[in-house]
């Protein structure tokens, strides 16, 4: 009896706790069922797919052509002796900027003084015994009109006096070259430039037969680089260079990311290499702050042509398929459509689309991976709520959209 009246309390008790929570579900689920926020679907229930979008441009797009290049100097020149003799002066330091007709070395030119003397010497000689000759014949000349000498004496005389004339010519050409062997031991720079490193060093002998020559000097104000180009962009070259228009190139380092020069195209080799199917340019560059070093790497962009009022979208905007390049284009009543398009020129990260886009058409530039054609989509935008009209989403730019995608990504 005990038991039975102990277990009528928790009974109770359950039956109060059951009330309760059923009292509960029936007042406040239906309220907070109807305060949750929807999940986003279209009008025939779909669950939307979250993208980021921008808006087709219309815009002038640069079209530039790449290549890889070499610095080299526009004129490069071994510095090598021109006679035999000790090197008994350098003037120069190595890797300095040097003008051209600077002094840069100097060669023993004792034994070069006295060629010039010997002739200096033998021309004084013949030169009097030519004149001597002369007034000789001047002399028979006049005793052969009062018949006080033969005709064949004179005529002698006449040809002394040319062979004197010979001797004397050849004395001059002697001094001349002993004067200009002389000179040679001075070594004068033939172009202004940078020199290189020291290859003889003072007191060693030279010959003029030296292979490695005293030094290298490289014009690097203004320089060059010759660069290749595929031989199927040569078209698009020669059509503009033909036509008198000055191609822009600019340099840029290894990496490709830092400008180093501007310059313009100068020529263009008459061959292709069939091995490697390019075709040779070179462009000549100021290089006022030396940025460009001989036998330096760099990438090379040349601009051909400048295509005006184009329509273009974000690269990633492009998917490919089996029929080609298409976009998926962003509706009015927030579905996508599959749009083949043909792509033109590329300008780093846009793409300009020749036919099948029209200017101010939005296209999808990140989470195509899920659409398809008519899908429902929720375009992501940190800068404002989504709208319901296309009209009022602001125009996306390169950077934001990379930033946004990263955004959504994480």
């Amino acid at each position: 009896m005990t038991r039975q009246k102990l277990q009528w309390p928790i009974w109770i008790a359950f039956s109060i706790v059951i009330a309760s929570v059923a009292y509960y579900g029936k007042s406040y689920l239906p309220q907070l069922k109807q305060d949750a926020p929807p999940k986003p679907s279209d009008k025939h229930g779909k669950s939307a797919i979250a993208v980021l979008a921008a808006a087709a441009t219309q815009q002038d797009v640069p079209v530039y052509l790449t290549g890889l290049g070499t610095v080299t100097g526009l004129h490069t020149v071994t510095i090598r002796s021109r006679i035999d003799g000790e090197l008994v002066k350098v003037n120069f330091k190595e890797g300095q900027m040097v003008r051209a007709g600077a002094l840069l070395a100097e060669i023993d030119a004792r034994a070069y003084k006295v060629q010039v003397q010997q002739a200096e010497g033998q021309l004084k000689r013949d030169t009097a015994l030519l004149k001597n000759a002369e007034t000789d014949l001047a002399r028979y000349r006049t005793l052969l009109k009062q018949d006080s000498i033969s005709a064949q004496q004179t005529a002698t005389q006449e040809s002394l006096v040319k062979q004197y004339q010979g001797t004397v010519a050849i004395d001059q050409a002697m001094l001349a070259n002993a004067t200009l062997q002389l000179s040679y031991t001075k070594i004068i720079a033939p172009i202004s430039g940078r020199l290189g490193l020291r290859l003889v060093d003072q007191g060693n002998i030279v010959h003029i037969n030296d292979v490695n020559g005293l030094a290298v000097i490289s014009q690097t104000q203004p320089t060059s680089v010759i660069f290749t180009l595929p031989e199927d962009a040569l078209p698009a070259v020669m059509q503009q260079f033909h036509a008198g228009k000055q191609l822009t190139v600019i340099a840029f380092d290894r990496s490709g990311n830092k400008k180093l020069a501007q310059g313009n195209l100068t020529a263009i080799d008459n061959q292709i290499d069939l091995n490697t199917g390019t075709v040779k340019l070179k462009s000549q560059f100021d290089n006022t702050d030396a940025a460009l070093f001989a036998n330096q790497f760099v990438n090379v962009k040349m601009l051909v042509n400048t295509l005006h009022s184009v329509v273009t979208v974000p690269a990633a905007a492009i998917q490919n398929g089996v029929s080609g390049a298409f976009v998926y284009v962003v509706k009015d009543d927030q579905t996508v459509s599959v749009r083949a398009v043909k792509l033109g020129a590329v300008d780093g990260e846009q793409v300009v689309i020749e036919d099948g886009l029209n200017a101010d058409e939005w296209v999808v530039v990140d989470g195509a991976d899920k659409l398809r054609e008519g899908t429902p989509i929720k375009l992501i935008n940190r800068d404002a709520p989504v709208p319901n009209k296309l009209g009022t989403i602001p125009l996306l730019k390169k950077d934001q959209v990379q930033t946004q995608r990263r955004d959504h990504a994480d």
